[in-house]
């Protein structure tokens, strides 16, 4: 059995990885990697690593969804860039993985024009959103590789 979890949470952590860049939940998954492995013989974690790493996971999972928005804003977008930022990103999900780098994009490009018919403002807002969401993306791989590595060493020690 100990064998069979520290497989699946191996899979999990690289499949964590992985979505951080992809429409899975890539933190989430390497957070139950590392719990699989905390239940086998190879790791023992310590209550305030798995807390730590459990409170960051949901952390920048709740954000990625707030980092895009956010980063309209930031751009000089309106409402209506934001919202069309938040509902490219939800339409994206169902394009694929182009679809999530795209869809912000497109979304708030398209709610900034048709709220005012200013395309530099517009463009504007769009890198805007194509920013935070870049920014989402590495804060996702940063905390999957950190769960890799903190897993990594506990699982050599324990050998």
């Amino acid at each position: 059995m100990d064998t069979v979890l520290l497989i699946a949470g191996i899979l999990c952590l690289f499949a964590g990885l992985a979505g951080a860049v992809l429409p899975t939940p890539g933190p989430p998954l390497s957070f139950a990697g590392m719990i699989a492995v905390h239940y086998s013989r190879f790791a023992d974690f310590s209550q305030n690593t798995l807390i730590v790493l459990g409170v960051l996971t949901a952390l920048v999972t709740v954000l990625d969804y707030y980092v895009p928005v956010w980063g309209t804003k930031k751009f000089g977008g309106s409402k209506w860039g934001m919202y069309g930022s938040g509902a490219g990103l939800v339409a994206g999900f169902f394009l694929g993985p182009f679809g999530l780098f795209i869809g912000p994009f497109a979304g708030a490009f398209l709610g900034e024009f048709l709220h005012d018919q200013n395309t530099p403002r517009a463009f504007k807002a769009a890198v805007g959103s194509f920013a935070g969401l870049m920014a989402g993306i590495v804060v996702k791989v940063l905390l999957c590789l950190v769960m890799l590595v903190v897993t990594g060493i506990e699982i050599f020690r324990n050998i």
